[in-house]
């Protein structure tokens, strides 16, 4: 029998500003340094396609380290992983400055990954910290973080390699990462009260995770979501370019409204976590989603939709998203508090990996013509998948915990 949050007394939580650090230090590195990547190449004399390698390795290790630090954390604690995965990032983050070559920093960036454990951890921590609709509400709060510093990443990174080279970047990560790790020295206790005991090995941990139906119907929803957002990041610049026929700054300001409404659905999380049980937000926000999208697409076949009309329904995507993560966070930790980190970090690498395929199928129907009714219909899909999740959500939890 899995054991309750609420049978137990929540410990000091970390102060807000400290968590929205430390989720946004565990995103920041993924396209930081996108900008520099000529650079770099020149710097090495590498072939660029070499260079670009670092995304995809990066990204493979993320996935990695989001299932294995989920369940050491269940293992050793919250505190352990998050002060191992932050020294391993400050070192490869000075290993990456100093690179000699290519292969060097290859590998220096693949341990930059390790920083991606502190995203999942800090969700544990916030619910361990907090009864559920308060837990609901601070996540929203620490999401807009990890939603903010993609945003501005890429202008960051190039504003450091237009002022002082490309390896300012990694310094200057590697400060942060000494910031953070100071930080969590002081701010962050330990939470869970079952690190340390025996819970057998962690196959048998992600077997007792994955025969949930609960945790299925919140990771598959959060799937699909992340689908919705991944076709819209490959699909918009082919609409821009081919039938709006806008500049790349354009673009750029266009495509910002996303992650705004990103931050506006985490703001609305707080509201609603008072009023509404958990996978009722799960639901609206799903059909918040598949409305602004379906709005679009009528317009879009009815009467043309200029590019602002075509973002502004995009913009749904954010705002949805904004309300799904906090929720499905809380979710797939409601069946185990034992094994929270190991379905935490589980949800999180299937959610990056079930978007992708959602994305990859959804590039061969969009093609290179950028159709924006396509388009449109696609992100709609997506989305009514992710509803239908929801909804399933909302079904399991009719019943308590097993």
């Amino acid at each position: 029998m899995s054991r309750s949050f609420g049978a137990r007394k929540p410990a000091t939580p970390p102060r807000p500003a400290f968590l929205i650090l430390l989720t946004a230090l565990s995103v920041l590195p993924v396209n930081v340094y996108l900008p520099a990547l000529p650079d770099i190449a020149d710097a090495f004399e590498a072939d660029f396609a070499l260079v670009n390698l670092s995304v995809a390795v990066y990204a493979v290790a993320t996935a990695l380290i989001e299932i294995v630090a989920g369940a050491l954390s269940d293992r050793y604690g919250r505190r352990p992983v998050v002060l191992t995965s932050v020294s391993i990032f400050i070192v490869a983050s000075i290993g990456c400055a100093l690179a000699p070559d290519i292969g060097v920093f290859l590998v220096c960036r693949t341990f930059q990954a390790a920083i991606a454990a502190c995203f999942s951890v800090a969700m544990v921590v916030i619910r361990e910290t907090s009864g559920e609709r308060e837990a609901v509400r601070r996540i929203g709060l620490a999401g807009m973080g990890w939603a903010l510093a993609p945003m501005f990443g890429p202008t960051l990174g190039g504003i450091l390699d237009e002022l002082f080279g490309w390896r300012a970047i990694f310094v200057v990560l590697a400060i942060l990462g000494g910031t953070v790790l100071v930080a969590s020295m002081r701010q962050l206790k330990e939470t869970s009260l079952h690190s340390g005991t025996s819970k057998g090995d962690l196959l048998a941990s992600f077997r007792r995770i994955l025969g949930s139906s609960r945790f299925w119907a919140y990771t598959l929803c959060m799937a699909c979501s992340t689908g919705t957002l991944y076709v819209f990041l490959g699909g918009a610049p082919l609409v821009m370019g081919g039938h709006f026929g806008g500049s790349s700054v354009a673009l750029g300001l266009h495509m910002a409204m996303v992650p705004a409404g990103f931050v506006l659905g985490s703001y609305l999380t707080g509201i609603c976590a008072s009023r509404f049980f958990r996978s009722h937000i799960l639901v609206y926000a799903r059909v918040l989603t598949c409305g602004g999208l379906l709005a679009g697409l009528i317009l879009a076949t009815s009467h043309g939709i200029h590019a602002l009309a075509f973002f502004v329904s995009c913009m749904f995507i954010g705002v949805g998203n904004g309300l799904t993560t906090p929720v499905v966070n809380v979710g797939v930790m409601s069946e185990r508090a034992d094994l929270a980190g190991t379905a935490t970090g589980l949800s999180a690498a299937m959610s990056i990996g079930g978007g992708a395929l959602i994305s990859s199928v959804a590039g061969l129907s969009l093609g290179a013509a950028g159709s924006v009714r396509i388009l449109l219909a696609l992100l709609l899909a997506s989305a009514s998948l992710a509803l239908l999740a929801a909804i399933f959500a909302a079904l399991v939890d009719r019943r308590p915990p097993a």
